[in-house]
Formats: structure tokens, C-alpha cells, sequence
């Protein structure tokens, strides 16, 4: 009867091996939490950032042709302090608008009938357009932008609405998502924006 016994209890070698199983599942469920865990909050991160520090926008539109196109996708870094020459996203009617700064606050803009802009009386040196025009103005020139907003332009001048309609007129310091930096699609365009 003994004997009988000892054969039903499991070997020690089998129970070793069943208690390796069991510590293998616990590390591997350990494991698996950490990642999802650390997956997650690299994503919750990922999406502060964007949303926060670095918005990425698609363009809409030929308002910025040939600087940018329809379609392209942007990097855009949210700081403060734009100058002359920076292209930035702004809201406008919940709608997203980009254009490019051309006078900060108490800046006097003129513009002549050919398109050639004026600041504080200096022509201003725009390499970025190709086809100048007075465009949809309606505001009284020589104008002075007001304080706590700058003065914007579509490089395509022809077609852009802008700051020389009354329509958007000049951008209010906290309406800017912020300055693009880089495109990012399409590829070949990868690049830094100017």
C-alpha cells in the first residue's frame, strides 16, 4: 500500500517545472503591463506635444504658392515673438489660416499699386513672391498695425485674403498656433520652411 502511494504523488522533477511555468507566466504578465503602460504614456506625451508644442497642420488652399502647396503637411513650433518674413498658423472664423508676418505691432504697411510693400517706409525685400499684386485690399493706406497683433500676407498675392481686407485684418497676438518650421509631407519637399 505504500508503495501504491508513492507512485500517485508527482515527481519532484514535475513540480519543479510546473512552478518554472508559473514564474514565467507572472514576468511575462509583469512585463506585458509595463509596455502597455509605457506605451501609453509615450503616446499621452506624443499627443501633449502635438497639441501643445508642436502642432502639425495641412495646408489648405494656394494663398502661400510657392512657398507652400495644397496639401502639404507642416510642423509648426507654438512660441511667441514672430518678425517679418516668419510664416504662421493662426485661427481665423475656426478655421486654421497661414500666412506670412510682414509688420509687427506699430509698424506703418504701404502698399503700391504693384504690389510692392512698404514698411515705416522701406520697400520691404520679399524673395518669396513671385507675382506681386495689390490684391483684395480694402483698408486705408498707409496703415498702422495696432498693438498686440501683426500684419500678415499669402505669398500668392494675387488670390490670398488677408490683413489688407477687413474681412481677416491684422492677427491678434493670441489667435497664433504658431510658427511653421519644417514640411514634413511630401517627402521630397522635406524640408525646413522659408
Amino acid at each position: 500500500m505504500s508503495e501504491e502511494k508513492k507512485t500517485d504523488l508527482p515527481e519532484l522533477e514535475l513540480l519543479e517545472a510546473e512552478l518554472e511555468r508559473e514564474r514565467y507566466r507572472k514576468r511575462y504578465r509583469s512585463v506585458l503591463r509595463s509596455t502597455a503602460f509605457s506605451l501609453v504614456v509615450v503616446a499621452a506625451v506624443a499627443v501633449l506635444i502635438a497639441m501643445l508644442l508642436l502642432p502639425v497642420l495641412q495646408i489648405s488652399g494656394t494663398s502661400m504658392t510657392d512657398s507652400l502647396q495644397d496639401e502639404d503637411i507642416v510642423v509648426a513650433l507654438n512660441s511667441s515673438g514672430y518678425k517679418t518674413g516668419d510664416i504662421i498658423a493662426f485661427y481665423y472664423n475656426n478655421n486654421i489660416l497661414v500666412k506670412r508676418v510682414i509688420a509687427s505691432a506699430g509698424d506703418w504697411v504701404d502698399i503700391d499699386e504693384e504690389g510692392n510693400v512698404f514698411i515705416n517706409g522701406e520697400l520691404l525685400d520679399e524673395p518669396y513672391v513671385t507675382d506681386k499684386a495689390l490684391g483684395d485690399c480694402n483698408i486705408t493706406l498707409p496703415y498702422q498695425v495696432p498693438e498686440g497683433r501683426c500684419f500678415v500676407m499669402g505669398d500668392h498675392r494675387a488670390t490670398s485674403i488677408d490683413s489688407r481686407n477687413t474681412a481677416v485684418g491684422c492677427v491678434s497676438n493670441d489667435m497664433v498656433i504658431g510658427r511653421i518650421l519644417v514640411r514634413v509631407w511630401p517627402l521630397e519637399e522635406f524640408g525646413i520652411v522659408k
